[in-house]
């Protein structure tokens, strides 16, 4: 009886654990959709024919730095500031 009391206990914190992780996840959809934005279209300039002048390039370099700032602030808010 007391092992089945333990188990239900694991399970139940288990559960809070893993709702916490994915609820915090979640709390970020603005920022976590911003990302997969710049990665799509940071695949269709990859995927466009010819420099345009450089500007593709200076476009693809723009998206890299946006990401890395998107991503800082990712972490940024699961610290919580």
């Amino acid at each position: 009886m007391v092992a089945k009391k333990i188990v239900v206990i694991v399970l139940v914190v288990g559960l809070m654990i893993g709702g916490a992780v994915s609820c915090h996840a979640m709390e970020q959809p603005h920022m976590v959709a911003a990302m997969d934005h710049l990665r799509a279209a940071k695949a269709e300039l990859e995927r466009a024919e010819h420099n345009k002048g450089g500007h593709r390039v200076k476009a693809i370099e723009n998206i890299n730095r946006a990401m890395e700032q998107v991503q800082k602030g990712i972490e940024a808010g699961e610290r919580g500031r």
